[in-house]
């Protein structure tokens, strides 16, 4: 039986109580996945393009973001 091979998909999730909107995610997300709405906090623009790599979440000084792989079952 050949297992066929999904793509990873994760979940943002922004705090939106704890953003300073530093920026820290949207300069340095290696996938150019956020942007900025237009108060300047950060917004999930590109999901799709996350490759779970976790720098917004690990380097973020608010722990206001969390990244989480999605469930491929369905």
């Amino acid at each position: 039986m050949e297992e066929t091979r999904r793509e990873k998909r994760y979940g943002h999730t922004i705090f939106r109580d704890w953003c300073k909107q530093c920026g820290i995610c949207v300069a340095f997300c290696p996938k150019k996945v956020f942007d900025r709405d237009p108060k300047g906090a950060p917004i999930v623009a590109r999901p799709q393009d996350c490759i779970g790599c976790r720098f917004c979440e690990l380097h973020c000084p608010d722990f206001a973001i969390s990244i989480t792989e999605k469930d491929q079952r369905n």
